[in-house]
């Protein structure tokens, strides 16, 4: 595996694409994401401590001192995609409790930001969630982050329509993102042999039924 040596500032140019002609300059948040596309790539594919940032750097059509000039070590590149999808993760969860004040809607919007994102973005989940440096704190700390605020999102809706406690709202809220997590996993190892809307109307169904014996404060219908 070729040294992973951060290059000297007088190396660093994003003028120094790879191949031939004249090189190309890109806006530097245009190359920010090239350089994260192709991180992903080859994180899923070869897994965090097999990737080197030789092989992103040609996945990318980039020099090395390029990819240093953006990212100065594997870890921050990998840190940068762990916050772009936990953070999609969570806009999605927001979505989902805001978009309607159908509680049942809710519930199956829930489900839905799991499954939207394993279907549309495989490769994202795997990183977040099955890499093999899931256990190195900074990353942990992002994931476990982003689990939080989802169940504090979906928490916060709990607690309000229906009067229960923090706690109970959190543990309940955890219960539906444990559930929608796991099953999401299983339907996409399994090679998504149940449709995708069908999957999420199931599982949400299976919630709503726990859910909504917990009924909306002055509704006992739970509406």
């Amino acid at each position: 595996m070729a040294s992973e040596t951060t290059p000297t500032a007088a190396e660093h140019s994003d003028a120094a694409d790879l191949g031939i002609g004249r090189p190309t300059r890109l806006p530097r948040s245009v190359r920010r994401q090239q350089l994260l596309a192709a991180a992903q790539e080859v994180f899923v594919a070869q897994g965090y401590h097999a990737a080197a940032m030789d092989d992103i750097a040609e996945r990318a059509g980039v020099s090395k001192p390029v990819l240093y000039q953006h990212f100065p070590s594997k870890l921050e590149l990998y840190l940068a995609l762990l916050d772009t999808h936990c953070s999609a993760l969570v806009t999605k969860t927001h979505a989902a409790m805001a978009a309607t004040t159908d509680n049942k809607e809710r519930v199956r919007g829930a489900m839905q930001a799991y499954f939207d994102i394993i279907d549309h973005e495989s490769e994202a989940f795997r990183l977040v969630f099955e890499s093999d440096l899931r256990n190195e704190p900074a990353a942990r700390e992002r994931v476990d982050r982003a689990e939080r605020e989802s169940i504090e999102a979906i928490a916060g809706t709990i607690m309000g329509d229906t009067g229960v406690s923090r706690d109970q709202a959190e543990l309940l809220a955890a219960g539906l993102v444990g559930s929608a997590h796991t099953a999401a996993r299983f339907w996409l190892a399994g090679g998504r042999r149940v449709p995708k809307s069908e999957a999420e109307a199931l599982l949400a169904a299976l919630a709503w039924r726990g859910i909504a014996s917990f009924p909306m404060q002055g509704d006992p219908e739970g509406r």
